[in-house]
Parts: C-alpha cells; structure tokens; sequence
C-alpha cells in the first residue's frame, strides 16, 4: 500500500499578493500528530503556499512585486507554473532536494489582489507555516509586519514562520538590524534574503522544511535551479548585516513598540 503524501499549506507574507486556498492544491491533506515520526527513509511532501505581501502598494513603484520576483528565482517554479482561473492565482512548484527524498513547495500568487482590500481568512485557513516578507529599504513594510503576522496567527495559531527583510543587495538600506526586533519578541526565525541576487534563498525554504518533519539534520543536498542573479550582493557588505544582526540578536529587547519603529 502506498504511503500518503504529506502535503502542508505554507503561507508567505512579503511583498505583494495571496492566493485564495480551501483546499491544498496537490496531494491529499494529511494531519501530523507526531512530525518526528514523518521522517523516517524518505519525503515526499508537497507545500502549498499562499503568497501575500507585507508593502502598501504604492503609485510612485513601477517595478515587479517582490514576491513575484521572489517565486521566479526557481526556475522549475516558473516553468511549471499553472493558472487556476476560479481562484485568480498562479500556482509556481518549486522543488527542493533532501537527504531525505524530494521536498515540494507550492507557491500561490494572486498578482496583488490583496491591495483591493484586506485578505480573507480563506488565504489562511489550513496554513501550517508561513513567510513574512517586508522590503530592507522601506520602513513602513517593516511596520506592516506586525498586522500581517497577526491575521496569520488568528486563523494558523501555532504555525513555524520566517521573516524575511528583502532588497539587502541594496545599499540604502533603511531598516537597520537594530531595530528588527519583531521576530525575537515572536519566537520566528529571521533572514536577510535578495530575491534579485538569489541571495539565501533557500534558507527559509529549509528552515521550514526542518521544522515541519521535525528533523534538524534534514539538508538540501542539491542547489535548486535558480534564474541567473540580476544583481550582485557585495560580499563584505553581507558580512557587515550579519555581524550587525549577531550583535543586535545579543542586545536586550528595546521597551519600545515595533510599531513605533
């Protein structure tokens, strides 16, 4: 008999749209008592995520929308990408390779319907992780933060989640590490990421993907196909955020309010 294919619905909060989710869009849902007892020879899940974005939309920004930009990376995602017409999204898998078999995560996108008014909690429903994502070079994204990681965890509740501050490749950064304090206060796991650069852009897919099979040795044993970067990230320039983000990590808490930032 066949083993059943655990499929998980990841929620990811960035930088522009979600999709709208009842049901998961591959496999057959399933519900994880034990997540120790997931892996044991091999993996074969399936995620669904529902993408969603952290920014206001604003006039004055012509460009792509971060999260498109973001699911884009991955290649296979891209190329395989379907358009569900009831729902208003387009569905990119992106696929991952572990010491533990084959990872798949299905990113939804809704091209921005959220900017129309609020998201329903049908984007949340079933979510059993998510990714926050806000802009390194904008302030009010990172003041958004809260908001969307609230509405996430009303309806998912105790769901493993990243945040992401995105665009560190660019130099005028105007969210310092200082102040990213929101994940410490929240229990999330945080990274820098470049979705231009490729920059750590599988780290919060493992991250995750750790989480969610309950094993901290899971590795990706094989670099995802990935678009050629568009940008480069200054080398010295990333050591400097990550020794700042260290250092900050190690300060106590600020009294202050994040959404006083």
């Amino acid at each position: 008999m066949a083993q059943e294919v655990p499929t998980f619905k990841l929620v990811l909060v960035g930088d522009g749209g979600t999709g709208k989710l009842d049901t998961p869009f591959m496999g057959s849902k399933v519900t994880l008592e034990s997540p120790i007892g997931f892996v044991e020879r091999s993996i074969e899940a399936v995620l669904s995520i529902v993408c969603l974005f952290a920014c206001l939309p604003s006039p004055m920004n012509k460009g792509p929308r971060a999260d498109t930009t973001f699911v884009k990376r991955h290649l296979t995602g891209e190329f395989e990408k379907k358009y569900i017409a009831t729902l208003g999204v387009e569905v990119h898998p992106l696929g991952f390779f572990t010491n533990f078999g084959e990872i798949k995560f299905d990113v939804w996108d809704t091209a921005g319907q959220e900017k129309f008014g609020g998201l329903r909690d049908g984007y949340y429903i079933n979510g059993q992780c998510g990714i926050i994502m806000f802009d390194v070079t904008s302030r009010i994204t990172y003041k958004n933060v809260p908001n969307w990681h609230r509405d996430l965890v009303r309806v998912c509740e105790n769901i493993p989640i990243v945040l992401c501050g995105n665009k560190v490749d660019v130099k005028e950064r105007k969210v310092k590490a200082k102040t990213i304090t929101f994940h410490r206060k929240k229990n999330l796991q945080y990274y820098d990421i470049s979705a231009k650069s490729n920059y750590n852009f599988e780290k919060p897919f493992l991250w995750l993907a750790r989480k969610l099979v309950g094993n901290p040795q899971l590795e990706f044993v094989a670099a995802p196909a990935l678009a050629p970067p568009e940008v480069q990230v200054d080398a010295q320039l990333m050591q400097q955020y990550q020794q700042e983000m260290d250092q900050a990590t190690a300060m106590p808490l600020p009294d202050e309010d994040d959404a006083d930032l």
